[in-house]
């Protein structure tokens, strides 16, 4: 399993990481900061989620209008990873 670790950008949260298995699926999403709740429950939806499929489904969220989200900041850490 291939571990990753990405700053995040106009968030809350500082950073987030995961693992990539050898078939892109998503393991140990974590997050550092942000909202705690939401954030965990975002890691066990995608657990064992394709890496692209969840890229797709979460590009784009956008959190009070800051044209990103935690989410959208996954997806586009998922995108980094994948294109590695």
């Amino acid at each position: 399993m291939a571990c990753f670790s990405f700053r995040t950008q106009g968030v809350c949260s500082q950073e987030v990481s995961f693992e990539l298995d050898e078939q892109g699926h998503v393991h140990n999403v974590q997050f550092v900061g942000g909202c705690p709740g939401n954030l965990t429950a975002i890691s066990k939806l995608v657990e064992g989620a394709n890496a692209k499929q969840v890229a797709t489904l979460l590009k784009g969220n956008d959190c009070g209008g800051k044209g990103t989200s935690c989410a959208d900041q996954l997806a586009c850490a998922l995108e980094k990873a994948l294109a590695k």
